[in-house]
């Protein structure tokens, strides 16, 4: 038997049969997950004014890196906002300012909730009227039409 066989967290718990250890993540003390906002939530996040809207982030700052040299690399210019409601999340590393891409950042962000909160609308499936089917077979027939008049016509060999 190795040394490390000795430590305590090697050996066998005494539990009585039957009992099996709790998972981490299932317990009572843990809150519930909260609710998915909605598409009415995030369009009305949108059109909050920016200190409201602000105020449902996070924000984070960084060194943005790339162009620029010496100030964007060691300056935190980039911004990150999240929004904790739905998660979405933004950066702006476009300027060596952190203000513009503060402003830029919250810019994506009102764009990225409008677009979270679009739903496509199903199509509706509709059939075709006879009518249409028919003209639209009509005018196959009128183009064909055209089409084999152009043809060279067909002249049988004079070598006969």
């Amino acid at each position: 038997m190795g040394e490390g066989d000795q430590h305590p967290a090697n050996q066998p718990k005494d539990r009585p049969p039957g009992e099996e250890e709790a998972s981490p993540d299932v317990g009572a003390g843990a809150p519930p997950a909260p609710p998915e906002p909605t598409a009415a939530d995030l369009r009305a996040a949108a059109a909050l004014p920016d200190d409201a809207l602000l105020d449902l982030c996070r924000i984070e700052t960084f060194r943005a890196g790339g162009p620029g040299g010496q100030h964007q690399n060691k300056a935190e210019t980039g911004v990150r906002i999240t929004h904790v409601a739905s998660g979405l999340t933004v950066t702006a590393r476009d300027s060596r300012s952190q203000h513009r891409n503060r402003r830029l950042a919250l810019a994506r962000l009102r764009e990225a909730l409008r677009a979270a909160a679009h739903r496509e609308r199903p199509r509706i499936a509709t059939k075709v009227p006879a009518s249409a089917k028919r003209r639209r077979r009509e005018a196959k027939r009128r183009r064909s039409e055209t089409k084999r008049r152009r043809k060279k016509p067909d002249v049988p060999d004079a070598d006969d």
